[in-house]
């Protein structure tokens, strides 16, 4: 498919990735302002390869959407900066267009930005790496992989209140790294790793190199600092292979809880009330994804194992026991309230003393100790 083409029509992925950005936006811009207003005043969305605004069946892609919550909300309309780039004249021309018809636009404080800028150049990174930056949410949306890079991520993730959302496509990186031709952008995506990656990829079946390529970019991200990394995993219509992966990066705890709920609700496929977040199966050759595919069945075993002899709240354990695997809140109160029934925790306040099925955030939970 043409980049030309991705913009004719909307497609059920295209509406489910728009979904979850424009979604987690919303939601970190909420949690995000009141400790803002203290500091800047000023949040940013930025989109380095931003479209036209709408697809051909007129179907309004995400820049609209953001623009139309900034809008409707107070603190929004008065601090929300805006950056829409593409290197495509004509798009950038119709996002104008687009911006300009949207109903009360002029109430935006900082009237939207819109730039034509190549990005892969290097001098974008170095702009941000040498900046003390507002709260800024990066959406970096490449047409392939030319203008991502581990130094663009780095260089916006540094900064407080900043996160990133990032468009992986696993089908033409997969290419890229046989090709001497990209190998600059290769390095730009996987840095000294490449050489390595490159290795472990010879005499793999096509299943063991993706799990291989997307385990390497996770650690990636995580060394530089990105310690919540959560990926979304988007397969062809057969259901079959993948296309690529929306990867959302994050330095704290909070923003990984509300986009994995966030993506949970977009999953296609949910075991045992655990979703799947369209995740590839692994094994523990790739430890961060095998971790993403354990069943509910192995939760209960995992936090009596884990957390012999420990005393903590159901949100403590939660918080640490979560990163890095698709469990969800509901799923740790439903096995604590299972091993409640069974007796294989105690807990304060006790069940009878708690309103019936419930399992609070603050419930102290008493682990036995390994007998």
């Amino acid at each position: 498919m043409s980049l030309k083409k991705f913009f004719t029509k909307t497609t059920r992925q295209s509406i489910i990735k728009t979904k979850i950005v424009s979604k987690y936006f919303g939601t970190w811009a909420k949690v995000i302002i009141p400790s803002t207003k203290k500091r800047s005043n000023k949040i940013a969305y930025i989109d380095l390869f931003a479209g036209p605004g709408r697809y051909e069946d007129g179907i309004k892609s995400t820049p609209l959407l953001i623009l139309e919550q900034a809008i409707a909300d107070q603190n929004l309309r008065d601090m929300l900066v805006t950056i829409f780039n593409d290197k495509d004249k004509n798009y950038i021309n119709s996002l104008k267009e687009e911006i300009d018809k949207l109903p009360d636009i002029e109430k935006l404080k900082h009237k939207p930005q819109v730039i034509k800028h190549q990005i892969g150049s290097g001098e974008l990174f170095k702009i941000f790496e040498n900046k003390n930056l507002i709260p800024i949410l990066l959406f970096v949306d490449p047409w392939g992989y030319q203008g991502l890079s581990l130094r663009l991520i780095s260089s916006v993730l540094k900064d407080w209140g900043c996160e990133c959302i990032i468009f992986f496509n696993y089908n033409r990186i997969n290419m890229g790294l046989s090709n001497p031709v990209v190998e600059g952008a290769m390095k730009a995506i996987f840095e000294e790793r490449t050489e390595k990656l490159k290795n472990k990829l010879v005499d793999l079946s096509s299943k063991e190199r993706e799990l291989t390529i997307t385990e390497e970019i996770f650690e990636a991200l995580q060394e530089m600092g990105g310690e919540f990394v959560l990926p979304f995993c988007f397969k062809n219509a057969s259901g079959k292979r993948t296309k690529h992966y929306l990867i959302f990066v994050s330095k704290h705890f909070k923003g990984y809880e509300i986009m994995k709920d966030i993506m949970a609700k977009e999953s296609s496929n949910i075991a045992q009330g655990v979703p799947f977040f369209e995740y590839c199966s692994a094994d523990n050759k790739q430890p961060l994804l095998f971790e993403l595919n354990r069943p509910l069945d192995e939760l209960g075993g995992m936090l009596l194992n884990e957390y012999a002899g420990k005393k903590l709240t159901m949100y403590d354990i939660y918080r640490e026991h979560s990163v890095g695997k698709r469990y969800i809140k509901k799923n740790y109160k439903y096995i604590l309230l299972q091993l409640e029934a069974e007796k294989k925790i105690k807990t304060i306040p006790p069940q009878h003393k708690r309103r019936i099925n419930t399992f609070g955030d603050k419930v102290l939970i008493n682990f036995p100790k390994r007998s």
